[in-house]
Parts: C-alpha cells; structure tokens; sequence
C-alpha cells in the first residue's frame, strides 16, 4: 500500500487515490475519456476508439488471458461476467484437484490470502511487519549491546521504527480531523432532519455555533456542482475509513490476521494455500482494474474497456494493507502456468520482505513469454530515489524484458497532465497512461469513477492484451517494445509539487518514453513490426 501524502490519501492499499484536503474539488471529462484521441476528442487518451474505427474493422483476433493481481474481482459483474477466464480443466464445486495444478476448484482462479476459514481483508503495511519482526530481538537494544554483525540490522530496525512512529502518528492526527468533520456533518444534518439534504437545506440552517457556521460555508460550496449523499459517500466516508483502518490495523504492530490463511508465512517456497474465492471481501479495487482492461464493449451496459477480447483471470494476492512478497510470488507463478500472456499489478509498497522470491516468479514468467504490467505508485515521489517493490530490477543484477511500468496521467495537454499523485522517474517509469477520474466496474454491478496508477496500469495491460490478441507471434518483448516506440510523446514542462516547494521540469524527464501510451499508433506499429 501507498503511503500517504499531504495531499491524497490511497484507499483500500491498492492504489486509488481521492481528494482529502479541504476545500474539495470536482472533476469534470468527457466519458471513456482513456480510450479517447487527442486530435479527434480534444481529450488526451490513448486513441483506441480511432484505432478500433480505423485500423481493426474486420481483422480477427484471439483470447488472450489477462491476469489481474489485486484484492478481488466480481466475476459476476453484468460488464464482466462474459469475459471472466473459466478453467475448462476443472470441475466446479467437486472439491478435487481435477487439473493436477495443486489448487482445489480453481474456475476463475485463485486466492493466496485465504482459505475454508475465510479469506484476509485488513493487513499491516510491510513496514509494520519489520518492525514487529525486529522487535524481539531489537526493542531493549541500544548501540552499544548489539553485536557487532547485527549492528547494520539494528540501525535498518531503528529507521524503521521511527517511520512506523511518525506515520502512526500522522495516522491518528487524520482519524481524530476527519472523525471531528464527519461527526459535526453528521449532527448538522441530524438537525436539519433529511438524509440527503440540498443545498437549499444547508442555506436555510440557521447555525449556533462557530463549528455549525463553518460547516454550513463547506457543504454551500461543495453542493453547487455534487449531491450531499455523493459529496459524503465520496470525500467523507473513504477519508474517515482510511485513517481508522491506518491506525487500527495497517499501523498497527500487535495485528496480524494472517492465521485465518493457514501456511507458514515465514516460508516464501510454500506454494499451495489458499482458496478459490476471487472475490474475497472488497473487490472494489480488483473488479475496476479489471473494467478498465476489457470490460465488454458491445453490449451497451456500463464501460467499455481497452480490449475486446480478451480474458480475465482473477488471482488474490493484495489485500487493504500491504500484499506480501509470498503471495506476490505465488499469483504470478499462478498464472504464467494457467495460460496468462499478460499480469497486470495495480499495488507496490515501499519495504520489501523477500524480494528474491518474487524476482524468481518475475524471471519465471518472463521465461514463459508473459507481460507484466506494474503500476508506479501514487505517493508523487521520484522513483530514482524512493523505492517502490515490486520492480523489475534483480537482486545482483538485470532486469526483467517483458515489464512495464506506468505512471498516471490526465486528459489535458497542458502542464498538469502528470497527474499530481503519480510517481515517476527518468529510468525507473516506462510509460505514462490515463489515470484520472477513470470510470468502470465495481461490484453491485455498478460503476465507479477513480483514480490511481491502479487505473493507468490496467490501461497499459489492457493495450497489451489488445495487441497480442490481434497480433498474437508477437512476443511478450516485442509487445514491450511496441508500446514504448508508439508513445504520443509530451512537449511541454510539468509542475511537480515536493515536499517543500513546486518545481517545473519537462515531462520528457517523468519517464523513460517521455509519452502517453497510444493504441492507434501501436496497432500500426505491430502490423509493421519486424517485416
């Protein structure tokens, strides 16, 4: 999970960001605007109406599985029931291994933070996990009683506590704020005696107090372009959640839910655990990744996603907190064996527990020709100095040829394209895509705008899927290189907000492309490629 910045908050751990500063704000875009063309829409998406109008009328195409790493998807979504992958070796509800895989009843896929007690919801950050690792050995320590070849690690677990301290801190400070401004709502509505009030309701009011007449100036200002039920249920709700799972489970050192998964945590090679519930508890998340890829074009419900054929497999590795290594590991290994030709991985965290283990699925799938799509985080940091796990560089050298990583973008050509919460780095971020005010699926069959690099990671593994499915000799390589040479590339400087002052260098420098992803443009390309 993401930490948080001064500006956005992240729900759920997997990368959605929302506004949590006062006063707030509204967006307003035209629909599918991802998938729109600068030229044609004044809208800076990534051109798949033109090309699906242009270019692929008429051409045939191929499934392509799409694995989804995430906190669950709604396989029985009205968008994306038609296009969730079925495992045709399994039998459903026998209880049997019937394809041999080592996972008992894996339709639509599997879920590595669960079992037949339930399944994981909450989890502690990674950071948390360290320090509570640490602490036994280290809480009555000081420099002088270490060993001196623990010395290193006693100075890592001193770091480290500090952080957890400060950010605990910060946590409570945002619970206690947003807890004070959702309670005086609260009892100014009660008073005005309607759930939904207008704005009307809200001028009427006749305030008693100093925190009733500030009250009053917020929802006055916020009602001109929202509902009350909308503005609470978007702004209020989520900000209040988050803090208080912050400091009653992500924060917290003496939580620790995963007894109800049943391995051994500590052991990274355990491979078969888990169940087969791909939903788990919260799908939101998983289920909008998954829109976003290949939601059904044609059936004029909802969205339309990136690709128009390809195939959802759902693999539960991230749960609301930070995913560990192990699970990391074991879902991409999953579906590199179960046929996926893309991953995509809308989660990262800043602490690592066993990064080896994950650069061995990574190589393992890069071995079986397999894509991996990673999003770039959303704190705003340079990731040329921040780190941000997982990444596609090998412990003791090399890098993984078939990943992409993708920073967030918005849909004006302007100097705010860089959407304000992506990260970015000149040699650590590939490629930019929308991620702004995106809308698609969340369960209840329902749709959802929101916004993250959890957003324009799923743009990217969705062209990919679109390209391998029109052009499918292309490698997984190939595919990458596709991608990177057809990017729209940005012109103009961006301003990029520090932690002590905005600074404006050119968007050329957020990544290694210097571009926005473009569908048209790569479907060209891949008809050309290498003839």
């Amino acid at each position: 999970m993401n930490k948080i910045n001064k500006n956005f908050f992240c729900s759920s751990g997997m990368g959605v960001v929302l506004l949590a500063a006062m006063p707030f704000m509204s967006f307003a875009q035209k629909p599918n605007w991802q998938n729109l063309d600068l030229k044609a829409d004044s809208t800076f998406g990534i051109s798949t109406e033109k090309a699906y109008n242009e270019l692929l009328k008429g051409k045939k195409s191929v499934p392509v599985i799409v694995a989804v790493l995430d906190g669950g998807v709604e396989a029985v979504h009205e968008d994306l029931k038609p296009i969730v992958w079925v495992n045709k070796k399994e039998k459903a509800g026998n209880g049997k291994d019937d394809d041999k895989n080592g996972y008992i009843d894996d339709i639509h896929g599997w879920n590595f933070i669960g079992s037949s007690k339930g399944s994981v919801n909450y989890e502690t950050l990674e950071l948390t996990r360290l320090v509570r690792r640490d602490n036994a050995k280290f809480a009555n320590a000081d420099a002088t009683s270490v060993k001196a070849n623990e010395l290193a690690a006693f100075e890592a677990y001193q770091k480290n506590k500090a952080e957890l301290d400060q950010e605990l801190a910060e946590a409570k400070t945002g619970y206690e704020r947003f807890g004070g401004i959702k309670n005086a709502i609260d009892a100014v509505v009660k008073k005005i005696g309607k759930e939904n009030p207008t704005r009307e309701d809200f001028q009427a009011f006749k305030p008693e107090n100093d925190m009733e007449t500030n009250i009053q100036r917020i929802m006055l200002a916020q009602l001109k372009n929202s509902s009350f039920d909308d503005f609470y249920k978007t702004q209020i709700v989520p900000g209040y959640d988050h803090y208080k799972n912050q400091v009653e489970y992500n924060l917290n050192v003496d939580y620790d839910p995963r007894g109800i998964v049943g391995d051994d945590p500590n052991n990274s090679k355990e491979r078969f655990y888990g169940n087969n519930d791909i939903a788990g508890p919260d799908a939101r998340h998983g289920s909008h990744v998954a829109g976003i890829i290949g939601a059904v074009r044609n059936n004029d419900l909802g969205i339309k996603g990136v690709a128009d054929n390809v195939v959802i497999m759902g693999v539960r590795c991230t749960p609301n907190g930070d995913e560990r290594d192990k699970d990391v590991a074991n879902a991409i290994r999953y579906a590199a064996d179960n046929g996926a030709k893309v991953i995509n991985m809308s989660f990262g965290k800043g602490f690592s527990w066993d990064k080896a283990i994950v650069d061995e699925a990574v190589k393992y799938a890069v071995a079986k020709d397999v894509l991996l799509v990673h999003a770039a985080g959303n704190d705003n940091k340079d990731l040329e100095v921040e780190n941000n796990f997982p990444n596609p560089d090998y412990i003791g050298g090399g890098k993984a040829s078939s990943w992409i990583t993708v920073g967030a973008s918005s849909w004006t050509n302007d100097g705010k394209i860089k959407a304000n919460f992506s990260n970015y780095g000149k040699t650590k971020v590939d490629v930019f895509a929308p991620g702004v005010d995106i809308n698609s699926s969340v369960p209840g069959s329902k749709y959802e705008k929101l916004s993250g690099t959890s957003m324009a990671s799923p743009v990217v593994a969705g062209l990919a899927g679109l390209i391998r499915s029109y052009y499918p000799k292309l490698t997984a390589v190939q595919v990458k290189d596709i991608i990177m040479k057809s990017v729209v590339k940005v012109g103009q400087s961006v301003e990029v907000k520090t932690e002590t002052d905005t600074k404006t260098i050119p968007f050329a420098d957020l990544c290694i492309t210097g571009g926005i992803v473009n569908a048209y443009d790569a479907l060209k390309l891949a008809a050309e490629y290498k003839k």
